[in-house]
């Protein structure tokens, strides 16, 4: 008798939603991209650096701030059988504040610079570009309170994107002052808000009395018009803050990087101080579409002090993200240095040549000759057809008699003509081969 319980259809399991496997040409796509931006970075003077992907959950609550979408809804945390409360990193670099106190980086020659790459996660709302494990490489200066550092991220930035295939960048800039000249900007910023306290959405009227900065980074098209007549920052920076960010603009303008100055922009982070920037590629869109920022980051002189209670320690960062690079129009499809495209195909036929197959790939593997194959199976014809389907130009066949003769047959695809060659010479052939 059959029950309800076995008729039932076994449904399969996926993926959590917002995350997805990587493969193929794709999964190259991301290596490729990663080993250029690692090649720049290093040429620039950073070093690399591995964090873990979770966290004491302190790191991100302590650092980022509340009325942040990043802590109040978007963290994905759990506690341990030790009670411990960690999450996974929504972002990169309080991670590397970390790391840079406990790893006692403060007694290495000033400033740091780091640069990493990985996946982090944000229970984020799945969307073009967004997804709820994402991929960043980072760059962080820290230890440097000059301008210059600020430029030198930028860009280094600019540079990676550059070699990847962005053709058109711009770099939105703002500067959001430090502690002696924002509270002042803050309080002109909630008093103009306070007039319009009932027009705006309820997360700005939530945002005014927790973090006032992030009204600014609302995207509710109901307070866009009451956010393009709040005050801006720079009209109240000191003299100190407006001095550094002449001098970052002036090192943008001699590097020729265009810019275009955004009074609104703040970033979605509580620790951001003085400089704040997003980078764009300006591709056409459709309509009613509007180009993602490719990178952000910012100077944040105060998170080390946010995080360990001693003192302010003077950084600055970016965060490139490469979904949005990868699946952009304009990405150059980098492949990386590990990938050859295998000349050879390798066909084996009959117990005697499969049982000598592997030491063959792996004379050809000694001498850097790739190959592609089908081991597994044992028909000639099925094996040949693959061969022809990849397109690849030459075929190494390998049957009994080769075996016992210490030789194979290689064959050209396109002329159809082959030749027999002694497997101590083989390597010499390919060589000749175009």
């Amino acid at each position: 008798m059959t029950t309800k319980k076995t008729q039932r259809k076994k449904e399969l399991i996926t993926s959590p939603k917002g995350m997805r496997d990587i493969l193929g040409d794709k999964y190259f796509k991301f290596q490729g991209f990663f080993e250029k931006a690692q090649e720049i970075s290093t040429y620039y003077g950073f070093k690399p650096i591995e964090m873990p992907i979770l966290e004491k959950r302190e790191v991100f609550t302590t650092t980022i701030g509340l009325g942040t979408d990043i802590v109040d809804k978007e963290m994905y945390t759990l506690r341990t059988k030790s009670g411990d409360r960690l999450a996974l990193r929504p972002e990169g670099t309080a991670p590397s504040i970390r790391a840079y106190l406990e790893d006692g980086m403060i007694s290495w020659p000033q400033p740091v610079m780091l640069y990493y790459y990985g996946p982090f996660f944000r229970h984020d709302s799945p969307q073009r570009g967004r997804y709820r494990q994402f991929y960043q490489f980072g760059l962080e200066i820290i230890g440097s309170e000059k301008s210059i550092s600020d430029a030198m991220i930028i860009r280094t930035t600019t540079i990676i994107l550059e070699e990847a295939g962005a053709k058109n960048l711009t770099v939105d800039i703002n500067s959001i002052g430090d502690k002696e000249c924002r509270p002042q900007y803050v309080r002109e910023l909630i008093s103009y808000y306070k007039k319009y306290i009932n027009q705006v959405c309820p997360t700005c009227r939530q945002r005014i009395k927790e973090n006032p900065l992030r009204v600014l980074d609302c995207k509710d098209p109901k307070c866009a018009e009451i956010k393009e007549g709040a005050p801006d920052a720079i009209s109240y920076l000191c003299d100190g803050c407006k001095d550094h960010f002449k001098e970052v603009l002036e090192y943008l303008e001699e590097m020729k990087i265009p810019y275009r100055l955004n009074k609104n922009l703040v970033r979605g982070l509580s620790y951001y101080t003085r400089t704040v920037f997003e980078v764009f590629e300006n591709e056409e869109t459709t309509e009613g579409i509007f180009p993602l920022s490719i990178a952000a980051g910012g100077r944040y002189d105060y998170l080390a002090k946010l995080l360990h209670g001693k003192r302010d320690i003077s950084a600055v960062g970016v965060s490139i993200g490469v979904d949005r690079v990868v699946e952009s129009n304009w990405y150059a499809g980098l492949a990386p240095k590990i990938l050859k495209k295998p000349k050879i195909y390798f066909v084996q036929l009959g117990f005697d040549a499969k049982l000598k197959s592997l030491n063959i790939i792996e004379m050809l593997r000694k001498a850097k000759v790739p190959v592609l194959q089908a081991l597994s199976k044992d028909s000639l014809g099925t094996q040949l057809s693959i061969a022809e389907k990849t397109g690849i130009p030459y075929v190494i066949i390998f049957g009994q008699k080769e075996a016992i003769e210490s030789s194979v047959i290689v064959r050209d695809m396109n002329t159809r003509s082959q030749e027999t060659v002694k497997i101590d010479k083989l390597l010499e052939y390919l060589k000749k081969l175009k």
